[in-house]
C-alpha cells in the first residue's frame, strides 16, 4: 500500500528517478546491520578504545531511527518537531522526571543547534547504517558509565589527568565511520555475501521495464561505480533460471536512461560536483568535464539534479525522486527542485503490524482523553472545583509505555502516544507519498491519482458542521450571526459527517490486491492539500 501526504497524478510524471541505497537495494535487517556494528567496534578498539567493547553486540530491538545524540551530555533523545522530549536515554538507561529536568529544564532542546544536537535520520548514512551508529552511542555511553575505572562527569568521563567529553567520543564514532567507508571493508564484506546481506526481488526489473514504458528512469546513488555494478548486477541477474522472474534477462545498465554514481548527496541537490564520465570497463574515470549530449547506457559521476534535468529534458515536477534518506534524498529534493517525492520507509510494514494488532491501546488512549475533558465539561472560570486527574495522568503514561514497547525500546518511529516524532513530521511535510517499497507501485496503474484526505485543523475536527450557539460564538459575532447564520454549518449542501462517509468508500488497492481505506490509519496523519484560484492541487508550504 501506498501511503499520501499530497496529491500526486501518477499520469502526470515523465521521469521516476532512484537512490540505490535501501531503495533499489534492500539491506537485509538485523545481519547487515550487526556487520556494520562490528567494523565500527574493531575501528574504536584500534585507536585506543578499551578491548572490552567488542563484548557488545548489536540489539535490533532497541534503535530507531529519528532519534537525536546529544553531544553536550551523551542523551540519545526522541523528540517532536518543536524539539520537546519524548524520550530520553543514558546508554540503555532510560531517564525520567527529575533526572531529564536536571539536563533538560524546559524538557525541550534548540534543534538548529546542530554542533550539540545530531539527528541520526537514515538508513544508509553515507557511510554505515545509522541504526548501528546509535545502538553504539548507548553501547558506549554504557560501558564507560559502569566501568569502575571511569569517574562519570555530566559532559563526559574522567581517567585519572585524562578527560573523555561525549562530544569527542561523537568524533571519533563519526571518524570511525568514515574509516570503514573509505577502507571500503564494509562493500567488501557485503559483496563476499550478497545473499546474507542484500534482498533480491524478481518484482524489481519488472517494475523499472514498465517504468521505461511510460516515461524515464534514472539512478542517482552516492556509491562509487564498482560497488553500484556489483549490487545492480545481483539484483538484476536472474539467468539461473528463477522461475518469478518475469522479464527477459538483459544488462541492469539497460533499465535506465541516465545513471549517476558518486553523487554526494545533499550537495548533488545544490551546486553539485563535476559531473565526468565513467569508464565502465575498469571503473575510472575520464578526465575532464562532460560536457555532451545523454548517451545510451552510459554512468556518469557526480554533476548534479540540474545537469540530470538538462539531460533527459525534464523539469521539477515531472519527476518522482525515490529514496530513504529523508534529509538527502526528500527534503533536499523537494525545497530546492521542487520533484515530487517518495520515501521508502521499511518500518511501515512492522509499524502497521503493532498498529493493527495494538489498536485497543491506542483506543483506550483516546477514551482516556475524552474522560478527561468530561471532568471539565461542567466547570468554568468562577468555578472553584478542581478535578483529581491524577490516577488518569498515570494511566495515560502507562498505556503510552505500553503501546511504546509494543514496537522496541525506544518505542515507534512515528510517534510517542497521541504525539508525533520529529521523524513523522518531516515525513509528513516533505515525502508526497510513502510506503515500506517502492514495489508497491507495481500494483497502481501509470493513470492513478494518489488523492490526500482532507486533513481537518483542531477546530475543524472538535466542533461539528450545524448551527452554534449564538452565546457560544462570543458577544463580538452575535449580531453578524443572528444576521447571517453561522457560516460553517453546511458545504454544498453536505455536512462533515456524510462528506467522511463518502470518503470511507475511496478505496485503493494494497500490494496484495486487497481494497484498502486511501487514508492511512491514524498514527500517520497525512498532510492537507491547498489550492490555487484555478483550482488545481499545489503542494503545501515548505518554508
Amino acid at each position: 500500500m501506498i501511503f499520501v501526504n499530497r496529491s500526486l497524478a501518477l499520469e502526470k510524471i515523465k521521469c521516476f528517478g532512484f537512490d540505490m541505497d535501501y531503495t533499489l537495494a534492500m539491506y537485509k535487517s538485523p545481519d547487515y546491520e550487526e556487520l556494520a556494528f562490528a567494523l565500527l567496534l574493531e575501528h574504536l578498539v584500534s585507536i585506543g578504545y578499551p578491548h572490552e567493547i567488542l563484548a557488545y553486540k548489536y540489539d535490533p530491538t532497541f534503535p530507531t531511527r529519528g532519534l537525536v545524540f546529544d553531544a553536550l551530555y551523551g542523551n540519545l533523545l526522541k523528540v517532536d518537531s518543536h524539539g520537546n522530549l519524548l524520550v530520553c536515554a543514558h546508554g540503555f538507561r532510560f531517564l525520567k522526571g527529575a533526572e531529564i529536568l536536571h539536563y533538560y529544564p524546559n524538557k525541550f532542546i534548540q534543534r538548529d543547534d546542530m554542533k550539540r544536537f545530531h539527528i541520526l535520520n537514515t538508513l544508509f548514512n553515507l557511510t554505515v547504517p545509522s541504526l548501528a551508529e546509535a545502538h553504539l552511542y548507548a553501547c558506549l555511553v554504557d560501558f564507560f558509565t559502569n566501568c569502575s575505572r571511569y569517574v562519570n562527569c555530566d559532559t563526559g568521563y574522567k581517567h585519572g589527568n585524562l578527560f573523555m567529553s561525549f562530544r569527542s567520543m561523537f568524533q571519533d564514532v563519526r571518524e570511525a565511520m568514515d574509516s570503514v567507508h573509505l577502507s571500503g571493508c564494509l562493500k567488501e564484506k557485503t559483496l563476499e555475501n550478497l545473499e546474507k546481506y542484500v534482498v533480491k526481488d524478481p518484482r524489481v526489473p519488472l517494475l523499472l521495464s514498465r517504468m521505461k514504458e511510460v516515461g524515464k528512469v534514472f539512478l542517482a546513488t552516492n556509491s562509487d561505480y564498482n560497488y553500484t555494478d556489483a549490487i545492480m548486477s545481483y539484483l538484476f541477474d536472474f539467468s539461473d533460471g528463477d522461475k518469478q522472474a518475469e522479464t527477459p534477462q538483459r544488462p541492469w545498465r539497460s533499465y535506465f536512461d541516465l545513471i549517476v554514481v558518486d553523487t554526494r548527496k545533499p550537495l548533488f541537490f545544490a551546486e553539485g560536483t563535476v559531473l565526468r564520465q565513467v569508464n565502465t570497463d575498469t571503473g575510472k574515470l575520464r578526465i575532464g568535464t562532460y560536457t555532451g549530449p545523454l548517451q545510451h547506457c552510459a554512468v556518469y559521476s557526480g554533476g548534479s539534479s540540474d545537469v540530470v534535468c538538462d539531460l533527459l529534458g525534464v523539469k521539477g515536477k515531472d519527476i518522482l525522486y525515490m529514496g530513504d534518506h529523508i534529509f538527502g534524498d526528500i527534503l533536499k529534493s523537494k525545497k530546492r527542485q521542487g520533484w515530487r517525492t517518495f520515501l521508502v520507509v521499511p518500518e511501515l510494514a512492522r509499524e502497521l503490524q503493532v498498529w493493527t494488532e495494538k489498536s485497543e491501546l491506542f483506543e483506550e488512549l483516546r477514551s482516556l482523553d475524552l474522560f478527561l475533558a468530561e471532568l471539565y465539561q461542567h466547570l468554568d472560570s468562577g468555578s472553584s472545583e478542581r478535578p483529581d486527574i491524577s490516577s488518569i495522568k498515570r494511566r495515560i503514561q502507562k498505556v503510552t509505555h505500553e503501546m511504546d514497547m509494543c514496537y522496541g525500546k525506544m518505542g515507534s518511529l512515528f510517534r510517542c502516544g497521541s504525539r508525533q516524532t520529529l521523524f513523522a513530521n518531516q515525513l509528513m511535510r516533505y515525502a508526497d507519498l510513502y510506503a515500506a517499497s517502492f514495489i508497491n507501485f507495481l500494483y497502481y496503474p501509470f493513470s492513478y491519482l494518489f488523492r490526500a484526505p482532507p486533513v481537518l485543523m483542531a477546530h475543524e475536527s472538535t466542533v461539528e458542521h450545524g448551527r452554534l450557539d449564538v452565546g457560544e460564538a462570543g458577544t463580538a459575532l452575535a449580531p453578524w450571526l443572528a444576521q447571517h447564520g453561522h457560516p460553517g454549518q453546511q458545504v454544498g449542501g453536505r455536512g462533515l459527517r456524510s462528506r467522511r462517509a463518502e470518503e470511507s468508500q475511496h478505496q485503493q488497492p494494497d500490494a496484495g490486491g486487497v481494497l484498502c481505506p486511501l487514508s492511512p490509519p491514524p498514527p500517520f496523519q497525512v498532510a492537507g492539500v491547498r489550492r490555487d484560484s484555478s483550482g488545481e492541487e499545489e503542494d503545501d508550504g515548505e518554508a
